[in-house]
């Protein structure tokens, strides 16, 4: 059973990406995806998107999900269920941050993007 993470706990400071993860044997199916923050500057915000291929390398043009805008620390959950999507080979995750308002105009975020492989009620193993 797959359960590692996206991304490590990191502190950025600008847009990025994670390195791509290979699913492996666990490609078609279904995970819990834990965004963590852990460290956040008043007025910014934090998008984080999850984006698959099958390759590696094209990563198409619109993610497969993205968590809620966030604002504030805190832990969000969310599903994400491959099983029709047997393709996927690889996930990868990318953010974009912003601040606004007076002080610094540089945002901070310390946050982390654990990946937990589900088993599902009724689903066939």
């Amino acid at each position: 059973m797959l359960d590692g993470f996206l991304v490590p706990e990191i502190t950025v400071e600008s847009n990025g990406e994670s390195e791509p993860m290979a699913l492996g044997e666990n490609a078609g199916k279904t995970f819990l995806l834990t965004l963590a923050i852990t460290r956040i500057l008043e007025q910014q915000s934090l998008d984080v998107s999850i984006w698959g291929s099958a390759d590696g390398t094209d990563w198409g043009t619109k993610p497969l999900l993205a968590f809620p805008q966030k604002f504030y620390q805190g832990v969000s959950q969310l599903l994400i269920d491959l099983r029709e999507k047997p393709k996927i080979k690889f996930l990868r995750t990318k953010w974009t941050v912003n601040r606004w308002g007076v002080g610094p105009t540089k945002p901070r975020f310390s946050f982390l993007v654990k990946i937990q492989e589900q088993t599902l009620a009724g689903a066939a193993r």
